[in-house]
């Protein structure tokens, strides 16, 4: 066995991916969508012209770094493993899927966008033999403030449990937003943690909002803006933005230990990319980030989705 191919085209990111089961090796192609300065995201229909416009792209240097034959095809076809969840832009990944595996008979499998970053952060921090058992995975992007019951599965590679969310604006939507306040491209992510080390104040976690294990960040929004029109650096709305999500992420994890014991924690999704919630959340807490390559969105996840399809477990471990 050797190639396994595996794509995502999520709200953010043209993306293509080969998981060689025989080196072990990973092999990843990736694109942001283009967004207008100023504005927060796209379009659905303009999301699926720009995978269409870029996923050919990404296939050629994809097999200009790996040029073996491919055994199988995955995508990722649907945000969540949630009845309803549904995007547009994820059909171009899928319907490419279906295309590749008819044409070249191989065997297609089908996963969502958030098994793929939990997979991802299991197999990037080390420690792809989570994925046997059960543990707590934070998901944490544009798109979600999940926290994740994962358990074993034999048709589905990961279940993805919802134990607990974010009952409105999800983390990555708060830092485009206070982003754009701050006149931050978009997404505002890397721009926000490089401004926020900027300023050595404000280490004393604000007080979260938490309704059980479920957290409200809509509150963060209204602070930041307030802040500004005070005159407040920019530096410290930054770090106070950031500060808020750790909090309401320390929560969470906080009662849902309580919950369910001590499980191993795994923090998967483009915000756990951020040093300051890094920092915070290992020293508190422990568990495995995922290195930011495969924090943001990709379709390495995928790919190793349909290699453990294929081979079992086994082939993503040393």
């Amino acid at each position: 066995m050797a190639g396994i191919l595996g794509l995502d085209t999520s709200n953010y990111t043209t993306s293509a991916a080969v998981y060689d089961t025989k080196e072990r090796r990973l092999y990843g192609e990736k694109k942001l969508l283009p967004v207008k300065e100023g504005e927060l995201g796209l379009r659905q229909s303009d999301a699926v012209f720009h995978h269409v416009r870029q996923l050919p792209e990404r296939i050629k240097r994809l097999r200009e770094q790996y040029e073996g034959p491919l055994h199988a095809v995955a995508a990722s076809d649907r945000p969540r493993q949630t009845q309803g969840s549904y995007m547009p832009c994820f059909l171009a990944g899928w319907g490419l899927a279906e295309e590749l595996a008819e044409v070249l008979r191989i065997p297609l499998y089908r996963f969502t966008h958030q098994q793929g970053h939990v997979a991802a952060a299991a197999f990037g921090s080390g420690h792809a033999e989570l994925l046997a058992g059960a543990f707590l995975a934070f998901h944490v992007s544009g798109g979600t403030t999940d926290a994740l019951l994962i358990r074993p599965d034999a048709d589905e590679v990961i279940v993805c449990g919802e134990a607990a969310s974010s009952l409105d604006l999800k983390a990555g939507q708060l830092i485009d937003r206070v982003g754009r306040l701050l006149g931050l491209p978009f997404p505002a992510g890397p721009a926000l943690d490089q401004l926020a080390g900027g300023s050595a104040e404000g280490d004393k976690l604000p007080r979260p909002s938490l309704k059980g294990a479920n957290c409200s960040l809509s509150g963060v929004e209204n602070q930041c803006r307030t802040l500004l029109q005070k005159g407040e650096e920019p530096e410290k709305i930054a770090r106070f933005c950031l500060l808020s999500i750790a909090a309401a992420l320390e929560g969470m994890i906080q009662a849902l230990q309580e919950q369910y014991g001590k499980l191993p924690l795994v923090y998967a999704g483009g915000v756990m990319s951020n040093t300051l919630l890094r920092q915070r959340l290992a020293s508190r807490f422990g568990g495995w980030f995922a290195p930011p390559e495969l924090s943001a969105d990709n379709a390495c996840g995928i790919a190793l989705l349909g290699a453990v399809k294929e081979e079992g477990l086994s082939c993503l471990l040393a």
